[in-house]
């Protein structure tokens, strides 16, 4: 009979992040991690397809997390909106775990093939957002951009959640990256105009 594993998942990845900061991440292998957390390499294997994975294993749930609250916002809310409400209501699955993406994000930074395997992650939430737009009727041009422009959001948002002081949570940091990406947008539309007449010949005298 197979022994009872409570949270083997939770664990296992506890024991990764540890071992991670104590000996670095090129120097724990799975069977350190699975030692530390009492459990079996077989074990490990059941939930994370190798140690980078420990650190991705929740891109599928977050995905989804996503793509479901773009569904059912409001019919009327324009796309980018509809992403970056549903990127705000993230916080409360990252809110809990702070400290564990803080750590997340700097053995990522460090690590150029961990860096590389995040952008892939992100680019598969971007493409699944975009789907869930055009679900809702959007053109595909359109809920591309949005899409985009809300992964951009997300990661600015996600980077001074974890460097803030005062701990406000990742909504917060959402709704600001939200507000600065549309000012950006707001001031080049200003500008055009001006840019444009600044183009034009100059009349010759007569």
């Amino acid at each position: 009979m197979a022994r009872w594993e409570p949270d083997a998942a939770g664990r296992l990845a506890q024991a990764a992040m540890q071992l991670y900061g104590e000996r670095g991440f090129d120097r724990t292998t799975v069977a350190d991690i699975a030692a530390r957390a009492g459990l079996t390499e077989r074990t490990f294997f059941r939930y994370f397809a190798d140690k980078r994975e420990v650190l991705f294993s929740g891109g599928k749930m977050l995905q989804d997390f996503v793509v479901e609250r773009v569904a059912r916002a409001p019919a009327a809310t324009p796309p980018l909106d509809a992403v970056a409400g549903a990127l705000a209501e993230t916080t409360e699955l990252f809110e809990p775990r702070r400290d564990f993406a803080r750590q997340r994000q700097a053995l990522i930074g460090a690590h150029p093939d961990l860096h590389e395997r995040e952008l892939i992650k992100l680019a598969a939430l971007a493409a699944a957002v975009a789907e869930a737009l055009r679900r809702r009727g959007v053109a595909a041009p359109a809920a591309g951009l949005a899409a985009e422009a809300g992964i951009a959001i997300f990661k600015s948002a996600f980077e001074t959640w974890l460097a803030d002081a005062r701990k406000r949570d990742l909504a917060h940091h959402v709704r600001t990256a939200h507000a600065a990406l549309e000012a950006v947008v707001a001031g080049t539309r200003r500008q055009a105009p001006a840019a444009g007449r600044a183009r034009r010949p100059a009349r010759r005298p007569a």
